[in-house]
Order: structure tokens, then C-alpha cells, then sequence
């Protein structure tokens, strides 16, 4: 009994070792690193950026990472918040970026604004700001923002899912992961979004992929259900509906893939359907 006890104790504290793996921080060439700080869980991370952590926290954070590079009276901040997998900190620095923001080839993509460089790599979503206005250490900020990205294991790539998306008339840079809520519902989650705009047209298409066809059938059973609405084929289907929230909707889905297209009046069909043959084969 004694020894049983002893091995779970070990296997517990290896899981816990190993979600909250130590990052080695890099140096930065002529600046004092200090890491005066904890590591942040979902348990703490309210200290840290107070208000914002619910929204970091639906996107399955896991910890933080938080270092100070100082310089006489100039300070570099670094965060690296850790999320559980690709897709999730893709998720919340897509939340947080904008198309008019000046973006640079760091990790899979990051953006400078305003003295700060985040970017995405891998699980990790890093930010790193000063308040200093010097080119040097403006310059400085990017040289770490390189190493850091070196550093940090994961692929420099953005979720699989975007790849799904057509081409034609998509915006550049404005694609996102909603993991919660989804057009204001809280049966839709986990969609990929991308932006269109053909003519003077612009509408939006939403990507669902569930584990399964039931989930996928539940899913769609629940949207059409709020607009009074049933399943009329349990393998697949197109529907066109008013959502009170979002106006028209058109719905298509087949197996566990669903698409959702907002933007369009229903005397727009053939935009929905040719887009959404695209995806939905």
C-alpha cells in the first residue's frame, strides 16, 4: 500500500514538473535580465494582467513566462504565455492583432506597434514592449524577439484548419480562432474565421471541424433548433435562416465539418454556395 502510494506521488509530481517546464531565458547583449517575477498559472494569472486573463484563460492557457531586460533606465518586457496547442495561441494573438498593424517574418507571424513585437510560434504567444522611443532600443526589442523565437520549440506555422479557406477575395491578415461564443452563441465554439469582400460585398465565413459526426449533428441540431428549426437529412445539409443576432445565416455541413456564412442576404445564395463548395466537398 505504502509503495503505491509513493508512485502516485512521484507520477503526480512528474505531470506537474512537466506542464510547468522551466524556459531558459535568453541574454540580451548589454542589458541585466531579471526574473523577479512567479511563473503564472490559470491560478494567479488575475495578478498579472487582471481584467484580460478570462479572455487568455478560454484559450487554454497553461503558464507564463515574464522577464525584464534593464539598461540603464530603459526596460525591455518579455512575456511568453503558454497555451495548450497551436491553434489556441494562434486564437489569442489573432484576438489581439490588427491588419494595420506593421507586420514582420518572426516566429509564424508578428506584428511591431507602438514599441512592442508580439508574435506566435509553436503553443507560445510572446510579447515583448518598451515605453523607450530610441532606435537602438527599439532595435534591441527585435534582436530579442529573434532569439526568443530560436529558443522556443514548435513549428512557425499557423493552424491547418486556414488552409481550408478559399483564396478569392479573402483579407489579408484578418483571420481568427473564436474559441468561445461564437457569433454571441455559446453552442458554437472552437471556429476558424476568415473575412471576405467581393465588389462592394464584404461577409464573413466560420469553420467548424468537430471530433465526430454526432457532436457535428448536435452542433447544428442546436443553431437551427434557436431559429425554430430541425435537421431535415441527419448526414448533411444546406439551410439559409434569420438569426436574430447576425441576420441571415447560411448554414452548410457534411460529417463533422460545419460552415457558417454571415454578411449575405438570401438574394445572395450563389456567393454563399460557391464559397461554400470550396470547403464543404
Amino acid at each position: 500500500m505504502k509503495s503505491n502510494i509513493m508512485i502516485c506521488i512521484f507520477l503526480f509530481a512528474s505531470v506537474v514538473l512537466l506542464n510547468a517546464q522551466e524556459i531558459s531565458l535568453p541574454d540580451l547583449q548589454g542589458y541585466k535580465r531579471s526574473e523577479n517575477y512567479p511563473v503564472y498559472t490559470s491560478g494567479n494569472l488575475w495578478d498579472f494582467i487582471d481584467g484580460a486573463a478570462e479572455v487568455y484563460l478560454s484559450y487554454n492557457f497553461i503558464d507564463l513566462h515574464v522577464a525584464e531586460y534593464t539598461k540603464g533606465r530603459n526596460v525591455i518586457k518579455l512575456e511568453i504565455y503558454k497555451h495548450k496547442d497551436n491553434t489556441q495561441a494562434f486564437g489569442i494573438y489573432s484576438s489581439e492583432r490588427s491588419p494595420s498593424f506593421r507586420f514582420v517574418n518572426i516566429g509564424a507571424q508578428g506584428y511591431k506597434t507602438d514599441g512592442a513585437i508580439n508574435f506566435f510560434k509553436g503553443r507560445f504567444y510572446i510579447k515583448i514592449r518598451t515605453f523607450a522611443s530610441s532606435e537602438k532600443v527599439l532595435q534591441m526589442t527585435e534582436k530579442l524577439a529573434l532569439k526568443v523565437s530560436d529558443m522556443l520549440p514548435g513549428e512557425s506555422s499557423f493552424p491547418v484548419a486556414l488552409t481550408e479557406f478559399p483564396e478569392a477575395g479573402r483579407k489579408k491578415n484578418e483571420e481568427s480562432y473564436i474559441r468561445e461564443n461564437v457569433l454571441g452563441h455559446g453552442f458554437l465554439q472552437d471556429a476558424f474565421r476568415a473575412i471576405y469582400e467581393t465588389g462592394d460585398i464584404s461577409f464573413s465565413i466560420f469553420l467548424i471541424e468537430k471530433s465526430s459526426v454526432e457532436e457535428s449533428r448536435k452542433t447544428v441540431s442546436a443553431y437551427l433548433a434557436s431559429a425554430g428549426l430541425e435537421i431535415d437529412d441527419p448526414s448533411g445539409g444546406k439551410y439559409v435562416f434569420k438569426d436574430g443576432y447576425n441576420g441571415d445565416i447560411f448554414l452548410s455541413w457534411k460529417e463533422a465539418r460545419i460552415v457558417i456564412i454571415t454578411g449575405l442576404s438570401k438574394d445572395q445564395t450563389a456567393i454563399a454556395d460557391r464559397y461554400t463548395s470550396e470547403i464543404i466537398r
